[in-house]
Formats: structure tokens, C-alpha cells, sequence
């Protein structure tokens, strides 16, 4: 896969994408990400990249122009999503990272200020995605998060290649309770069928534990089914 980032702030991702899976994933070549700097694009000496809103009102939005030619330079295809991130997008779920670790490209353009203008979301953007109902200044760490969710998925990023699988959300379920060694920690003592060799009977309380817990914590992800 391949994950070109259009921002104001590429330094923003240095440490992130320089550390745990995604450092794994690239460094076995699962995944390229390149970062692009919105402002290298504007066209003018001062390298303009904001200006006041027609219309009237308070703050910036970003210029189409510079937006443009670097989604220009990219040679985009016809498959290749072109994702904006906004919080009148898409919430991002287990469900739509799973959909999108199947694409070929990703291209994540973060806005900033009051967001983009309008007509670069109606040309070039085909999906618009949000990490929850709350603002925040740009959508550079929506974008981390995204990345995040999906390259964890590409085969072989994790060391198991099972474990993405059980995660929360996978199957509309919060994941169940895990343990490891000691045995009893501070008086508390891991669940008997653990430690029972037993493996239907493990399995079914993890299923069991799984579906308490959903209900407890999230009922409505029960609901949705």
C-alpha cells in the first residue's frame, strides 16, 4: 500500500510513523508513506496557502490552488481514495479500516483553519472521514489515527497474523478480558478456565466475557446488529 499525506505540518508525523507497527510495516515494505507540504504548492513568493472566507465571518480556509497541484503531482488513478478529514465525515469504525487496508493508495489531505475550499472537495475528494463528533486544529492526527488503523491490518504487519482479528469491533463485539503470568496479582487471580487446558471451554468464555462486556459497556453496537 501506498499513503501520500498533504499537510501544512509534515513534521507532525516524524516520531509516529517512525516508531512500533508502522515502522515494522514500512521497513518490510507493506506500506510507503510519503508526506507532501501543502505550502510547497502556492503559488506566490510568500507561499499563500489561506485566505479570508467569501461571504464574510471569522478565520481562514485553505486555497484551492496549491491543494490542486499537489494532488496533481500525485498522477492519481481512479482507484486510489482520495480521503479528506473532517468531522462532518464518516466515523471512522473497525468496519471501514478493514475496507480501506484493501485499497492500493490512500491519500489522507488535512485540512486546517475552517477546512478546505468547497470545490476541492466536490472535484478530487471521493471519501470524508471523521474520528468522532469533537474538533480538533487539523486533521493531521485524524490522519495518524487512520493510518494507524489500517496499516496494522496490511498481512503481515503484525507478528500474529491472527491477532488483528479478535480485536474490539471485528465481529460487533468489544473484546473479552486478558490475562498473563503472575497467576494471582495483588489478591486477584485469573478466571480457573484459563489455565484448564481446556480450549472449547475457553473459547466459549471468551465469548461469553466478550458479549457481557459489549452489553455492559456499548449495548448499542448489539443494537446495530
Amino acid at each position: 500500500m501506498r499513503i501520500d499525506i498533504l499537510t501544512l505540518f509534515p513534521n507532525m508525523f516524524r516520531g509516529p510513523f517512525e516508531e512500533s507497527i508502522i515502522q515494522r510495516a514500512r521497513e518490510k515494505g507493506l506500506v510507503e508513506i510519503h508526506l507532501r507540504n501543502i505550502r510547497d504548492f502556492a503559488e506566490d513568493k510568500h507561499k499563500t496557502v489561506d485566505d479570508y472566507p467569501y461571504g464574510g465571518g471569522s478565520g481562514m480556509v485553505l486555497k484551492p490552488e496549491p491543494i490542486a497541484a499537489a494532488l496533481k503531482g500525485l498522477r492519481l488513478d481512479a482507484a486510489d481514495r482520495v480521503i479528506f478529514l473532517t468531522p462532518q465525515g464518516e466515523r471512522l469504525t473497525q468496519s471501514k479500516a478493514n475496507e480501506l487496508s484493501l485499497a492500493g493508495r490512500l491519500v489522507l489531505l488535512c485540512g486546517h483553519y475552517k477546512g478546505v475550499d468547497e470545490r476541492i472537495r466536490q472535484k478530487y475528494v471521493t471519501d470524508e472521514i471523521s474520528i468522532g463528533d469533537y474538533v480538533l486544529s487539523g486533521g493531521e492526527l485524524p490522519a495518524m489515527v487512520l493510518v494507524d488503523a489500517v496499516a496494522r491490518l496490511l498481512p503481515g504487519a503484525l507478528g500474529d497474523a491472527e491477532s488483528a482479528l479478535g480485536d474490539s469491533f471485528q465481529n460487533s463485539l468489544l473484546d473479552c478480558p486478558w490475562y498473563t503470568r503472575p497467576r494471582v496479582f495483588q489478591g486477584m487471580e485469573v478466571p480457573v478456565v484459563l489455565y484448564s487446558g481446556d480450549h472449547r471451554e475457553i473459547e466459549e468464555w471468551r465469548e461469553s466475557e466478550a458479549l457481557k462486556r459489549t452489553s455492559q459497556r456499548r449495548p448499542d453496537l448489539l443494537e446495530e446488529d
